[in-house]
């Protein structure tokens, strides 16, 4: 089984948690061979997420490994993955998900002094902090989680913006000094969960990837999926949501639509049994509520 992944740090333990549960399920036929891949994101750290527009930076050269035959499989994190299906892939779901919360690494938030700086690269962070304290200043900040952990050392930025899971998966909890709520920052869509992809119609590794793959984590993060593809974006857009499992067995749904200028925020809390329906519904919902449709909403990001 040759797994395609990303190079950094993070990406290769994740493509080794795929690994390590193929062969505790006995799925893996043989050894399992890691294929590390240089993506566009990795090479390019100097242009800002927000203006890569959906492209795949992250994912597309992992994708192709496989479809070219150089590997079987591959893994991702579930946040940098386009919201539309890959022709020739099928996204065979996720495994059990992580921590899929904001946190601080540096100061917590009431430690940042007035006009603090934090840096986060992501528009969706930008704009929940700047709700929540609006005296921040922001600075971009691209690379991997060293490069993240690096900066919040430096003189002139008091705190960086991180997903916990990476944190936690590189063994890095302990510089953590504030974790959000969902519902103090709403997380990307996708954000903890590791996905794993393969050729459309290879029923052998569609078998085996299945043994370790988690109903409830893919199943809340194809209801974030659809919103996003509904909104018709991808990491870029200020925007998040996040999907979880309520006591009943229905999907509840938490999500955020801001402009990217941050001057107008909306939120929405909706419910339902059908996820990529439920996602559906609340981007429409947040759609019509800032007055715009997908079409108008993406030339605003655009524009901006």
């Amino acid at each position: 089984m040759r797994i395609a992944t990303r190079s950094s740090p993070l990406a290769t333990w994740q493509a080794r948690a795929v690994a390590t549960a193929l062969e505790a399920a006995g799925s893996a036929q043989g050894d399992v061979e890691l294929v590390p891949v240089r993506t566009t994101g990795d090479l390019d750290l100097s242009t800002p997420i927000s203006e890569m527009s959906g492209r795949g930076v992250f994912v597309t050269e992992v994708q192709a490994a496989v479809l070219d035959g150089r590997a079987d499989i591959a893994v991702h994190s579930a946040k940098d993955m386009r919201s539309e299906p890959t022709p020739g892939l099928t996204l065979a779901g996720c495994l059990v998900r992580g921590d899929a919360r904001d946190a601080l690494i540096g100061l917590a938030l009431d430690e940042i002094p007035r006009g603090g700086v934090v840096a986060t690269g992501s528009q969706r962070r930008q704009c929940q902090l700047a709700a929540l304290r609006g005296d921040l200043r922001f600075t971009g900040l691209r690379g991997n989680m060293a490069r993240r952990i690096a900066a919040a050392a430096q003189p002139d930025i008091d705190a960086v913006a991180v997903a916990s899971a990476a944190l936690e998966r590189l063994g890095e909890s302990h510089l953590i000094a504030q974790r959000f709520s969902a519902d103090e920052l709403v997380p990307q869509v996708g954000q903890g969960a590791i996905a794993v992809e393969h050729r459309t119609g290879d029923a052998d590794t569609a078998a085996a990837v299945g043994s370790i793959i988690d109903e409830v984590t893919t199943r809340c993060v194809g209801a974030e999926r659809s919103f996003l593809r509904t909104l018709g974006g991808g990491c870029e857009l200020p925007t998040g949501a996040y999907a979880t499992i309520n006591a009943d067995g229905g999907l509840v749904m938490s999500a955020l639509l801001a402009t990217p200028d941050r001057g107008d925020i909306v939120r929405a809390v909706r419910s339902g049994a059908v996820g990529e329906a439920l996602g559906e519904a609340v981007a429409r919902e947040l759609l019509d509520r800032t007055g715009t449709d997908a079409a108008m909403w993406a030339a605003r990001v655009d524009d901006a």
